[in-house]
């Protein structure tokens, strides 16, 4: 199905609840399919609060708000650990607005703002067992670059990255702009 017109914005402090919920709702799936709970994996996105988003805020994280129609439907998180390296985190579409390019529009977004900002480099971290999200993000240039277990964690995490020359060719879409879907 075709995505019609949408709207990616810089997300402010005063929207840290509506992210938490957005972010919370939008895992939540993900979070019953791998069996995660608040007691063995409190800080996975399907129990995120406010305080946490307005924590990343504090310590730097940029967060983009995708709306449809005047209705926040996604958002994605960008974190600059170093002038060359962005993390991307908490790519967000709820369920009932999957499949229709929101979720490559919100990545284009983040890629764009990486770029611009003279990074080379973007990386992200997701569930290893979770083979259609990485299959997902192979297909937009990633690469997977290791797995590793972590004590705190009741699964292990995957961490890919996109090649520089790759960030070019990916970036489509830019932030706080409007989009037509064609």
């Amino acid at each position: 199905m075709a995505r019609s017109g949408f709207i990616i914005n810089i997300a402010t402090s005063a929207d840290a609840n509506l992210l938490a919920n957005l972010i919370r709702e939008s895992f939540y799936d993900v979070a019953q399919r791998f069996a995660l709970t608040p007691q063995n994996c409190p800080r996975h996105p399907s129990n995120c609060i406010s305080e946490g988003i307005a924590a990343d805020q504090t310590r730097g994280v940029v967060y983009f708000i995708l709306s449809q129609d005047d209705q926040p439907i996604g958002c994605v998180g960008l974190e600059a650990p170093s002038p060359d390296l962005r993390y991307m985190e908490r790519l967000a579409v709820l369920p009932q607005c999957r499949k229709r390019g929101f979720g490559r529009a919100l990545v284009a977004c983040a890629l764009s703002e990486a770029k611009s900002s003279g990074a080379d480099r973007i990386r992200i971290g997701i569930i290893a067992d979770h083979i259609e999200l990485k299959a997902w993000y192979i297909k937009l240039g990633f690469v997977e670059r290791e797995t590793k277990s972590f004590p705190h964690l009741p699964f292990d995490v995957t961490f890919m990255e996109l090649h520089p020359i790759m960030m070019v060719a990916c970036v489509t879409a830019k932030c706080s702009m409007t989009a037509d879907g064609h």
